[in-house]
């Protein structure tokens, strides 16, 4: 049960975001290691491994605060093809935050140009389709007026339609990208079911437009430095710009920090288990007000690649 106290009113503000009577926008799940968990927000990136390759992601934001979101992804894809310039893959996003449950399943699709005849130059454009459930319980929240009309009746299985599309460029060395994970503004309320209010009880998804970028530097035969950068939009919410800067030693260690612009501090380590195994972790400090009230925010990435006889991988890939 979600308690209304003082001690957890940045909870309740959270959960207005959600619920409140004049919901217009709400941003999609934010993720610290954006950078291995590219197809989630980009469908052009699937297959881009040339490789088998299933990914599983899950969060825990802002410890201890009651109703905080809970997100767990999970993703695989694989190249296709007579020359292997498609790829297929399937994206599951669950996304919980107090008495709201989110979850899509998507199907995506990639293909690839090879843009120079004799090294890695591709650029891939890709398509996302799938379905997004919505459950909103509000018998989990402890309201001050349980008769209020607004929380008399659960969203159960709300289903909407989601399509989405990108594009992906990579090198050896560098990578970008540029994608809209849904263009479908779906409503998750109806506003018939108010009409004798006063008031909207409407939730929109507004397009999420993301932009990526990442470049790869050899500072000796067993260190590499990669920068990224993740930018979020949305219409009506804040900007979202994460920038990490990743430490790669002896093809096995990954250590790196991130910021995420008025939100956030995080630490990222990684480690290369074996050329088929990668582990990641990733901690938030948040820079804002709200860390007063949680412990902060954890983030576990596990990526496993399969491989065949006729893969070659040299050094593991960076990204």
């Amino acid at each position: 049960m979600i308690l209304y106290k003082p001690k957890f009113k940045w909870a309740f503000v959270l959960l207005l975001l959600v619920i409140s009577q004049s919901l217009w926008c709400q941003q999609d799940p934010q993720y610290t290691q954006y950078m291995y968990n590219t197809q989630v927000i980009n469908p052009a990136y699937a297959g881009s491994r040339e490789v088998l390759s299933f990914g599983v992601l899950g969060r825990t934001q802002w410890v201890n605060l009651d109703g905080s979101p809970q997100t767990g992804t999970f993703s695989v894809n694989f190249p296709t093809g007579l020359y292997r310039n498609m790829g297929l893959g399937l994206s599951i996003v669950h996304d919980q935050i107090g008495p709201a449950i989110e979850s899509n399943a998507t199907v995506d699709y990639s293909y690839s140009i090879n843009m120079a005849p004799y090294t890695v130059s591709k650029l891939s454009f890709g398509l996302k389709a799938g379905v997004d459930l919505l459950d909103i319980d509000y018998g989990r929240l402890n309201l001050s007026n349980p008769n209020d009309e607004i929380f008399q009746n659960n969203v159960d299985q709300r289903f909407n339609l989601q399509l989405g599309a990108g594009i992906y460029y990579r090198t050896e060395k560098f990578y970008a990208g540029v994608s809209v994970p849904n263009f479908l503004n779906s409503k998750h309320f109806d506003e018939s079911s108010l009409e004798n209010q006063d008031v909207n009880n409407v939730a929109i998804d507004r397009l999420h437009y993301f932009y990526i970028m990442g470049y790869v530097f050899d500072l000796s035969p067993n260190l590499k430095f990669k920068p990224a950068s993740l930018v979020k939009f949305v219409s009506g919410a804040p900007l979202q710009w994460d920038l990490s800067a990743n430490f790669l030693i002896h093809e096995k260690l990954a250590l790196g920090a991130s910021y995420r612009w008025n939100a956030a501090i995080s630490a990222l380590v990684g480690f290369q288990i074996s050329k088929s195994i990668f582990v990641g972790v990733a901690y938030d400090y948040q820079s804002t007000p709200i860390e007063d009230y949680s412990n902060g925010s954890y983030e576990v990435f596990l990526r496993f690649d399969v491989f065949n006889r006729l893969d070659r991988v040299l050094t593991p890939r960076f990204f």
